[in-house]
């Protein structure tokens, strides 16, 4: 018989009210917790607007240390449901420290730790590297009552070798919290052509590993940008066992059989066949010759 965990995503529109923003996760939380999720993942940055799709000052008062406010809430209700929460959060570390983090909180209401996103981008419409400092402290998988979970952070799912760490680091599921979405001046192909390529980099990260993939994302316009909600769970060889709408809110359980992995892992053994000893030259930033 298999092991299987009931996973569960919510992709929602945010607005500028933080406390709006909180109290409308937390009644999705407990929907998703009646439908029968025991591991439930939030977008990138839920209790607020995207902010940074600007430069400004003012935005760093949305932070918050993390423990903090936000996970001593979650750990309540973590505890009061008896579900695993993910949750992305703007966090301050110290004076003039600031990152974009998750917090994993076990089903018990423990606070298992927090993950720093370690790929900062700084595009039109995506100036992070203004607000946050890389992760500094590795990639992380946490062991939870129903799963080991790796947890990385929308940036991170274009680098296979955060996957490929995460991976060899025992987790079965990978969760990305995510902001992504279309400029509004972009033609309908280069959006479609742009979320094709952000599906396909996930779902090598499933076959390349043999693990699940949990892909979260925001929906809703915000500024200039229209985020192409999406999500969508992969299994370990790259088939997709749900998607979600570009445009609505969603709450989606997904039941994963974590058996599967061992299975896949056998008959396509890339984690056996790896040549460790040849890859050093991937430590270079580019390789001239």
């Amino acid at each position: 018989m298999g092991k299987h965990v009931q996973i569960g995503l919510i992709q929602m529109s945010c607005s500028s009210d933080k406390q709006a923003n909180l109290d409308k996760t937390i009644g999705k939380i407990r929907e998703a917790a009646a439908q029968g999720a025991q591991i439930i993942c939030l977008q990138e940055l839920f209790s607020s607007l995207y902010f940074c799709w600007e430069e400004s000052y003012d935005n760093f008062s949305l932070a918050e240390t993390v423990p903090g406010s936000t996970t001593s809430r979650f750990q309540e209700l973590a505890r009061e449901l008896g579900v695993v929460l993910i949750s992305s959060l703007f966090e301050k570390r110290a004076q003039g420290v600031y990152h974009n983090t998750a917090a994993v909180i076990d089903a018990d209401g423990t606070f298992l730790g927090k993950y720093r996103k370690h790929h900062i981008p700084d595009d039109p419409g995506y100036y992070e590297k203004f607000y946050f400092a890389p992760g500094d402290d590795g990639y992380q998988v946490f062991e939870t009552q129903f799963a080991k979970v790796g947890i990385l952070i929308c940036w991170d799912q274009w680098y296979p070798e955060a996957a490929r760490i995460t991976s060899l680091k025992g987790a079965e599921i990978l969760f990305y919290p995510t902001a992504i979405g279309w400029a509004l001046s972009q033609d309908e192909e280069t959006n479609r052509q742009q979320y094709q390529a952000w599906q396909a980099v996930h779902l090598g990260h499933s076959v390349a590993n043999g693990v699940y993939v949990v892909a979260v994302n925001r929906t809703g316009r915000e500024g200039a940008m229209n985020f192409w909600g999406g999500s969508f769970v992969s299994g370990p060889m790259g088939d997709i066992l749900y998607q979600a709408p570009h445009h609505n809110e969603v709450i989606h359980v997904q039941e994963l059989d974590l058996s599967r992995i061992d299975e896949i892992r056998v008959h396509w053994p890339f984690l056996r066949d790896r040549r460790i000893d040849s890859y050093k030259p991937i430590l270079r930033r580019y390789i001239d010759k």
